[in-house]
């Protein structure tokens, strides 16, 4: 499994910004190891943030993202002491899920 995410969400205004950084090989399919045998693809494929339960944000993502990728959002209708979640499943089948609390 995939170490924890770091997840940052603070009130901007009326706006929670949220930036996680997911450790995450994210393998393309198009390396080639040091013997020239391709690494096979690895990758996270779909994303998800929920505030307090309810997803908010919602997406997918493809080979071409970097390795330990970072995303932001900004989310209306959040406030101080929220519970921000943020899962992805990769291509493998492998699942991750983080929360955080708005601060």
């Amino acid at each position: 499994m995939a170490d924890p995410m770091k997840i940052r969400a603070a009130m901007k205004g009326d706006v929670c910004e949220i930036r996680v950084l997911m450790s995450h090989a994210m393998e393309t399919g198009m390396r080639k190891d040091s013997d020239g045998k391709t690494i096979p693809a690895h990758f996270i494929q779909t994303l998800t943030v929920a505030l307090n339960g309810k997803a908010v944000v919602s997406g997918q993502a493809a080979p071409s993202v970097s390795r330990n990728p970072v995303f932001g959002f900004k989310v209306k209708g959040a406030k101080s002491g929220d519970k921000v979640t943020v899962s992805w499943v990769d291509n493998k089948g492998d699942k991750r899920s983080d929360e955080a609390t708005v601060a």
